[in-house]
């Protein structure tokens, strides 16, 4: 009964990191985040591709306002959220061996937040008694061996930044048609599943 009421308190952030509506990524995206719901998560869903996110541009104001991006546009209640939530499930399709533009845009204006926790000593988690965790969902029309290998290494980086434990990735090569993940005999309810787990 105590993990159940637990589950029911935790906030899990479902960033959409395809360009592309309704697809093969956004399917096992919503697979997960309905897992997470299942077991009484607070589930949040933002699509980036919907958003004005531009580009970080090393220019280190953030240094200067004590954490604070400079560049004002929806990257500031991102940052937020990436603060207060406790749950994260970050899904992209892989462009040319590695995530999205969207997706690494976002990444890379965490940079303000690298500077609250490296430059000012602070705590990124404004819970930070909450154990944090974070999944990656993947698709790649290619079957090279290394497909996957950039991104994750890419998410384990922005993880470890946000105090985030990298829990695990659930991915799939050589799936390109439209919907073709529908079609894979187990990848929607691995997908479900991974939801269900990042919150139990």
């Amino acid at each position: 009964m105590a993990e159940t009421t637990q589950a029911k308190k935790l906030k899990v952030l479902v960033i959409a990191g395809s360009p592309r509506r309704g697809g093969n990524t956004d399917r096992l995206l919503d697979q997960a985040a309905a897992g997470a719901a299942s077991q009484g998560g607070q589930v949040k869903q933002i699509v980036l591709a919907d958003l004005d996110i531009s580009p970080c541009l090393h220019c280190d104001g953030c240094i200067q306002t004590g954490g604070i991006c400079v560049i004002e546009d929806d990257m500031q209640w991102i940052h937020n959220d990436l603060r207060e939530y406790d749950r994260f499930i970050l899904a992209s399709p892989i462009f040319f061996m590695g995530i999205t533009a969207q997706a690494k845009a976002m990444i890379d204006r965490c940079q303000a937040l690298w500077v609250i926790k490296y430059r000012l000593k602070l705590p990124i988690a404004l819970n930070p008694q909450m154990d944090r965790k974070g999944v990656f969902i993947s698709v790649g029309a290619s079957k090279y061996d290394n497909l996957f290998q950039g991104s994750i290494a890419t998410l384990k980086s922005w993880y470890v930044t946000l105090d985030i434990k990298y829990s695990a990735e659930l991915v799939f090569p050589g799936i390109e048609n439209y919907d073709a993940v529908s079609k894979h005999p187990t990848a929607l309810k691995d997908a479900f599943a991974l939801g269900q787990q990042l919150v139990s």
